[in-house]
């Protein structure tokens, strides 16, 4: 019923830019929160960023000063622009979504994306 698509990946030298985007699409009444999560190989997944319906953000310490989550909320998108990439930045990034759909209303649940490579070379 409701999809997250991310775009925006690759590969970088470090102290480049990437901007990540994510579309929900699908039978989608309201979305609450949105944000970015990363893992790295033989990591735990990890919260990068996340904002508000409001616009109300958050930041993992590690990314605070480089990287910026805003949204769109008349596209359904949230987007993340990375600066200043490190070696440590690279990971598979997901999109998270709270999302309440035409059938359950302001009943929110969790969309996650497929993910997207973020590569960064030293």
């Amino acid at each position: 019923q409701v999809q997250l698509v991310e775009s925006g990946g690759g590969s970088v030298q470090a102290g480049g830019s990437l901007r990540l985007s994510c579309v929900a699409s699908g039978r989608i009444f309201s979305i609450n929160g949105m944000g970015w999560y990363r893992q790295a190989p033989g990591k735990q997944r990890e919260l990068v960023a996340t904002i508000t319906s409001a616009g109300y953000t958050e930041y993992a310490d590690s990314v605070k000063g480089r990287f910026t989550i805003s949204r769109d909320n008349a596209k359904n998108t949230v987007y993340l622009q990375m600066n200043s990439l490190k070696p440590e930045d690279t990971a598979v990034y997901y999109c998270n979504a709270r999302i309440g759909t035409i059938t359950t209303g302001l009943n929110y649940r969790d969309y996650w994306g497929q993910g997207t490579q973020v590569t960064v070379s030293s």
